[in-house]
C-alpha cells in the first residue's frame, strides 16, 4: 500500500498538507481546507483509510486544521465513520484534533464531529507561544 504525501498549497485554492503513511498507520491532516474539488481531493484520503483498515490493527489519525470549508466539513465525517467503523470491528483507533486553544469555533466544531461519529477524539489545544 502506498502512502500518501501531500504538500500544503495555497495556488488558486487552499489545500491541506497530508501525511498518511501505511507502515505505522499514523494519518495527519494539517493547516487549511478551502477547496473548489473537495469531492476529488477527500475521496483518495477516505479510499486508502477504507484500504488501510481491512488490513491494520491500530490507527493514529491527526487533525490539525486552523479552517475549513462547509464541503470539507463533510468529508471530514466521513473519515471519521470510516475510523469508527473499523473501531468497531476490533480496530483500535486514536484521534488527536490540535486546535488553537482560543479558538471557541473549533473547539465547538470538534465536540460536534465527536457527537456525530461516536469516536473519541482527544481535543489538544496549543498556542503560537
Amino acid at each position: 500500500m502506498n502512502d500518501i504525501h501531500i504538500q500544503e498549497s495555497r495556488d488558486s485554492y487552499i489545500i491541506p498538507a497530508v501525511d498518511f503513511v501505511a507502515s505505522t498507520g499514523k494519518c495527519i491532516i494539517k493547516g487549511e481546507s478551502f477547496l473548489e474539488e473537495t469531492s476529488k481531493f477527500y475521496t483518495e484520503l477516505v479510499d486508502w483509510l477504507k484500504d488501510y483498515v481491512k488490513n491494520a490493527k491500530e490507527i493514529e489519525f491527526i487533525l490539525q486544521l486552523k479552517y475549513f470549508n462547509t464541503s470539507t466539513s463533510k468529508w471530514i465525517l466521513k473519515m471519521l465513520s470510516v475510523l469508527k467503523q473499523f473501531e468497531l470491528d476490533g480496530g483500535k483507533v486514536k484521534v488527536l484534533w490540535y486546535y488553537y486553544q482560543d479558538d471557541a469555533d473549533m473547539r465547538d466544531d470538534i465536540k460536534d464531529y465527536i457527537y456525530g461519529s461516536n469516536l473519541n477524539i482527544d481535543m489538544v489545544p496549543f498556542s503560537d507561544n
